[in-house]
């Protein structure tokens, strides 16, 4: 499956969409927030975590940016087939490129939250990462962390 990415210049936010369009990840720096706020959607792949994930650490290397909000609360099923991927590639990236501070927020009755169980087993004492059911609640941690 091939994935494309957009990133239009008046709002500077990444997007990957999947082969038949759709809009599976967006990543933005909120300069006023100090953090980059990703969003994930529907049914995520091997390849399509890999794409976006990778899409994702360019905004935060390209603006040094220790904190993540990562918003999965629209993904549909589980993800751990990307996990040790995340664990063993992406995080050693991530913590070059400046990340200290990473929250995870999912639905609690989804599938995608046990696939964040096992990725925050992996990640383990790399950087701080706490896992919440809501934005605000994990905007609220960022916004301490500093």
């Amino acid at each position: 499956m091939s994935y494309s990415r957009l990133i239009p210049a008046a709002r500077m936010k990444t997007e990957i969409k999947n082969a038949f369009g759709k809009t599976i990840f967006t990543a933005e720096y909120e300069a006023a927030n100090q953090l980059v706020h990703n969003e994930w959607f529907g049914y995520q792949t091997r390849g399509g975590i890999i794409a976006a994930s990778n899409a994702g650490l360019e905004v935060i290397a390209r603006h040094r940016c220790p904190h993540l909000l990562n918003d999965n609360t629209a993904v549909l099923g589980p993800w751990d087939h990307a996990v040790e991927w995340i664990a063993q590639d992406w995080t050693p990236r991530a913590i070059a490129a400046g990340l200290t501070h990473f929250a995870h927020v999912v639905s609690p009755e989804s599938f995608a939250a046990l696939s964040a169980q096992a990725m925050a087993s992996g990640i383990a004492g790399s950087f701080e990462m706490r896992i919440f059911s809501s934005v605000p609640e994990a905007r609220t941690w960022l916004r301490t962390a500093r």
